[in-house]
């Protein structure tokens, strides 16, 4: 999964911020146990990105694991400046985002969606160049 982030993000993320939404290992709970989340951290980290997260329960279960992670409390404040958006778990309130406000918070207008909740179309539709798993 970090691969994938890295390339959507042209290849380089030395120096460029993620937000990353969705920390724990499904949606509706806290449990981080083999969440797919801190593989991810770890690749961007070891490239060189700096992470801001938002999960609406992960975060107090997700901090000694991932202590160099800015922790936000809204999915826009850890869009808002950032390089790119990362959907890794998906929780409805991450399938309900305004995408044209997600695509003016962001410095660049990348979307990662590695679960699949938007269409391509839609995202295009509200200016962001779109990743999905399996995609392309």
């Amino acid at each position: 999964m970090g691969r994938k982030v890295i390339r959507a993000m042209g290849g380089d993320v030395r120096g460029r911020t993620v937000a990353l939404l969705g920390l724990t290992f499904k949606p509706n709970t806290d449990d981080m146990r083999d969440a797919p989340s801190l593989a991810l951290v770890q690749a961007l980290e070891d490239a060189g990105a700096s992470v801001r997260a938002h999960d609406p329960q992960g975060h107090e279960q997700a901090r000694p694991l991932l202590p160099n992670v800015q922790l936000i409390d809204d999915p826009y404040q850890a869009a808002d400046g950032a390089d790119a958006l990362v959907i890794a778990t998906e929780w409805d309130a991450f399938r309900a985002l305004d995408l044209r406000r997600v695509a003016e918070l962001l410095k660049q207008p990348v979307l990662v969606d590695l679960r699949n909740i938007y269409h391509p179309d839609e995202a295009a539709r509200a200016g962001l160049r779109y990743t999905g798993v399996g995609r392309g």
